[in-house]
């Protein structure tokens, strides 16, 4: 078996030379593969019923299933179950006979009945795993980059009034829309647990507002890092409070606010730092009210003059230079095209839920799926001594969809050789190196929806009641 492999991989032209020390770099991704995938834990902790096949970890692998497939519904995913037989199927007269339904009615159900927390917990726990495989990538701590969007979920009335759709002059529309704020490990590009709340609405909250829920999931000496929409002290002092160090860009008019009372640190060619005790606008108090009136912050401001058009400001509590935090922050357009991969590669974008725990339940294995994919980019990136994000995500989705993902080894030495050959084939899903080439940032344009649903005829003046 693994000769024809390692044939396929000559035939592909990829020089993968067996040896002691290879074949135990292989184990050990092996090994992180099978622990991050390895969901049989789950059932320790959500126990159901002695007699069920749909049990927590089976649910959870369908339910990440669901999104590594395209086609996304609720058969496919049965289907699949019935073909592959992970290996943590419980021992069952209907497995064992094949016997098995497939009909979606019992898998429906059992996620009806998955706890949230279940869900959590699994999410959780995978993008841990996924970060703590990765090294530190400032100064020896780790980076948090931070930012927000928005999903569209299914016309359903229980979405509809805890996401309500947006409104304008006509009235409200369709789609409820959900604001998430999300984190991602910078090194790894790990996603954890998203905060999520209502976009519109008498309920609605700004992505502001969810910050206090992310910043509790991040470490002791993890650095938090936004765009101009965080740089405010609200948040800041989220920061301060929990003790997490920080580095926010600001907007122009907020940064010349503060320069006018700090004082000059050092000034070069291209760049001025300056020291201050940030302090609370009247303004920042009458929106947080909940903020104290002695609060305080020791930050610096950092003005770097990057070319003729564009000039970074930046507050930070980090005593680091101008340059350093300059080049930093050029990498917080990673988390951009993460959630761009986590919405549009991988379909989170249209959900498909009915209520507000499926659909919680769905964006959590969601993120699974996507760190699963995540970290499979990064040894397929260190195979061939690349950076992952040189790696194209979705060319190695689809290498981990059809030769993981889908694969019906039951023992530890098939997954080792169907490993093998779909980390040679990983290696070749790089980006194009078109050296010199820049371009302006530019708007996506607005993606069609694909699970349209039937509108509504307007009424004709006959078809009107006689008042």
């Amino acid at each position: 078996m693994e000769g024809s492999q390692f044939g396929m991989a000559a035939r592909l032209k990829v020089s993968v030379v067996v040896d002691p020390q290879r074949e135990a770099e292989f184990d050990r991704a092996f090994e992180l593969l099978r622990e991050l995938v390895d969901w049989s834990a789950a059932d320790r902790e959500f126990s159901v019923r002695g007699n069920s096949v749909y049990t927590t970890s089976v649910v959870l692998w369908m339910l990440v299933s669901q999104r590594m497939n395209p086609e996304g519904s609720l058969e496919s995913a049965v289907k699949r179950l019935i073909e592959t037989q992970p290996d943590f199927l419980p021992r069952n007269k209907r497995i064992t006979e094949g016997t098995l339904s497939e009909g979606t009615g019992s898998y429906s159900r059992a996620r009806s009945r998955l706890p949230q927390g279940a869900a959590e917990w699994f999410a959780q726990r995978v993008s841990q795993s996924l970060i703590e495989a990765s090294q530190p990538s400032f100064d020896g701590r780790r980076v948090y980059l931070l930012d927000g969007t928005t999903l569209t979920l299914a016309p359903e009335p229980a979405l509809r009034r805890a996401f309500p759709p947006a409104t304008n002059q006509y009235g409200a529309g369709v789609w409820p829309l959900a604001l998430l704020v999300v984190v991602h490990e910078m090194a790894s590009g790990a996603a954890l647990l998203p905060a999520v709340g209502a976009k519109c609405g008498p309920h609605a909250v700004s992505e502001t507002a969810l910050v206090p829920d992310l910043f509790a999931q991040l470490p002791d000496d993890g650095i938090v890092m936004a765009d101009a929409g965080f740089g405010i002290f609200a948040v800041a002092w989220e920061a301060q409070l929990i003790e997490r160090d920080f580095t926010f860009r600001m907007t122009d008019s907020r940064f010349q606010a503060l320069r006018r009372k700090a004082t000059v640190v050092s000034s070069g060619s291209n760049s001025t730092t300056y020291s201050l005790t940030w302090c609370p606008s009247a303004k920042d108090r009458q929106t947080h009210p909940e903020i104290p009136p002695d609060a305080a912050i020791a930050v610096r401001l950092h003005e770097i003059h990057i070319h003729d058009t564009l000039t970074l400001f930046l507050v930070t509590s980090l005593p680091h230079s101008a340059d350093a935090l300059s080049d930093l922050y050029l990498k917080r357009g990673d988390i951009e095209i993460d959630i761009r991969n986590l919405k549009v590669v991988l379909n989170t974008e249209h959900q498909t839920a009915r209520s507000v725990e499926m659909f919680h339940k769905e964006l959590l294995t969601s993120l699974v799926a996507y760190n699963l994919v995540t970290q499979f980019r990064r040894q397929a990136a260190a195979l061939i001594a690349e950076p992952p994000r040189r790696m194209s995500f979705k060319r190695t989705w689809t290498t981990f969809n059809i030769f993981l993902w889908s694969s019906s080894a039951h023992d530890a030495p098939q997954w080792r050789a169907k490993f093998r050959k779909a980390l040679t084939i990983a290696s070749h899903d790089k980006l194009p190196n078109r050296p010199g080439r820049s371009f302006e940032r530019e708007t996506y344009p607005r993606r069609p929806k694909s699970n349209q649903f039937k509108k509504r005829k307007p009424k004709l003046a006959a078809d009107k009641p006689d008042s």
